[in-house]
C-alpha cells in the first residue's frame, strides 16, 4: 500500500479541536480504518487531545492550527501543528479525584507506540506534536 496522507487547517477554537477528531475518524473510514474500531477509536481520541491541547495552550489569535494524519497500511502518523513554539507540552501530575483536566498527554503516552514533539517544519512558526498508534 502507497503511505496515504490527510492535511487540514482549523481554526483555534474548540469547535475546530472538535472537528479535527470528527475528521480523524472521517479520513480512517476511507483508508479501511472502520469507526469503532480499537485503532480508529484511539486515533480519534488522540486527535482530539493533541488538538484540544493546540486549541488551549498554542493559540495565537489569528492563526490556525494544522492536523496531519498518515497512513502506511501497519500504522498511523497523528501531527498537530500550533503557533507556539514557546509553550511545549509536558506532563502534569495529575489528581485522578479532583482535577478538571490535564490529562491528555498521559492518554496520548498510553495509546501511542511512541509520540513526541518538535519545531513546526511547515506552514510557520511553532511546534508539532505528533504520535504513532
Amino acid at each position: 500500500m502507497a503511505p496515504a496522507e490527510f492535511r487540514q487547517l482549523l481554526s483555534a477554537t474548540p469547535r475546530g479541536a472538535r472537528l479535527a477528531r470528527r475528521l480523524a475518524g472521517v479520513q480512517l473510514a476511507a483508508w479501511g480504518i472502520p469507526h469503532g474500531c480499537g485503532l480508529a477509536d484511539d486515533v480519534e481520541l488522540v486527535v482530539g487531545e493533541l488538538a484540544a491541547n493546540a486549541v488551549l495552550h498554542g493559540r495565537v489569535p489569528g492563526r490556525d492550527f494544522e492536523v496531519r494524519l498518515g497512513y502506511d497500511g501497519l500504522r498511523v502518523r497523528v501531527e498537530v501543528s500550533d503557533a507556539r513554539g514557546d509553550r511545549l507540552p509536558s506532563e502534569a501530575v495529575v489528581d485522578p479525584w479532583s482535577a478538571e483536566g490535564g490529562r491528555g498527554l498521559v492518554l496520548v503516552r498510553a495509546l501511542a507506540r511512541e509520540w513526541g514533539v518538535a519545531p513546526r517544519e511547515r506552514g510557520g512558526p511553532g511546534k508539532t506534536v505528533w504520535a504513532c498508534l
